[in-house]
């Protein structure tokens, strides 16, 4: 009951951050044609989120060398110099070092349990998902429900659904939900472990290959920064992958709602579509009411998020007791 309240409170906190982010990114009519049509490309064909980041990244590329003002500010676009160029061989050895550090892990599962162990399967995973996501915890949340709810079956919607809740509610990074998925992964496939141990296991291996990379990415970039933002189609492609990132958040937003929203959401095939509808007898109404109180507590009210949590969560509860 309290996290029916909480789920409420959060469709309304991911609505808000996909209009902050909208309004601050998206100031150029190509950049809200990307963001529509990764939108579309993830709810109505349900494309794999690597390829729409990549392939916007590398659309923004080539569109930064005919078309820069599509993209960027006439101060961006702008090329000076870039002073002195870093050393290959430091940056080889520092993402080497860091290589090691990212997959040791990995080998050790590999070698002791075999490629074909929860473990191993939750390590490539997120290690993938490390490497390809970009624009903060609502986008990697986006792909990493896709993935693990239909792709491999690791969780149920409406307990993604209470993932989210959950990292709401801490002070940590929303990145962390990623624990709760590779906890509750490894948890319900144990062998030759505990399930307590195997969760606690997974919870860990998530966090150590969600993180890792981000020390390869930032010890082997910082030398190459001053280099690197002045290359116009370095920023092109940021610029498109920025965009895109909306479309995500606004997939996940869609995503989200038809999960708090209704008891039952089935997968329909239309063609080469591929989407989400809602069973419409499961609507329900309790939740309906608590997430328009909770988008009147943050949009009209102007509200903090955790006052509105714990409203909308006591809400919830007193609605379950009635």
């Amino acid at each position: 009951a309290l996290f029916l309240g909480i789920k409420a409170a959060v469709l309304a906190i991911v609505v808000q951050a996909l209009l902050r982010i909208a309004g601050r990114t998206l100031d150029t009519l190509f950049k809200k044609a990307l963001a529509v049509a990764a939108f579309f490309a993830l709810f109505l064909f349900n494309l794999p989120f690597p390829f729409i980041v990549l392939g916007s990244g590398l659309l923004g590329v080539l569109v930064s060398v005919r078309r820069p003002q599509w993209l960027l500010k006439p101060s961006q676009a702008q090329t000076e110099d870039a002073g002195d160029r870093p050393h290959w061989k430091s940056t080889a050895r520092t993402v080497l070092v860091w290589l090691l550090i990212w997959f040791a892990p990995l080998a050790l599962i590999g070698v002791a349990l075999g490629p074909d162990h929860i473990l191993w399967k939750i390590g490539l995973f997120f290690s993938q998902l490390a490497v390809v996501t970009f624009g903060g915890a609502y986008a990697v949340l986006a792909y990493m429900a896709q993935a693990a709810v239909q792709s491999f079956g690791w969780l149920q919607p409406g307990e993604m659904a209470d993932g989210l809740g959950l990292a709401e509610t801490t002070p940590g990074p929303l990145i962390m939900v990623t624990q709760f998925v590779g906890f509750l992964a490894a948890f319900r496939a144990p062998e030759p472990f505990t399930p307590l141990l195997a969760g606690l296991a997974g919870a860990a291996l998530t966090t150590w290959v969600t993180f890792a990379p981000c020390f390869l990415w930032i010890f082997a970039c910082a030398p190459w920064i001053d280099r690197l933002r002045h290359a116009t189609r370095l920023k092109g492609g940021l610029a498109a992958i920025t965009a895109t990132v909306v479309g995500v958040i606004g997939n996940l937003s869609a995503w989200f709602a038809l999960h708090v929203l209704f008891r039952r959401v089935e997968m329909v095939d239309v063609g080469v579509a591929r989407f989400s509808v809602p069973l419409w007898s499961s609507f329900e109404a309790i939740a309906a009411g608590l997430t328009a109180l909770a988008f009147f507590l943050m949009f009209v009210a102007r509200w903090k998020m955790v006052r509105t949590l714990g409203i909308c969560a006591g809400a919830g509860l007193l609605a379950s007791l009635l």
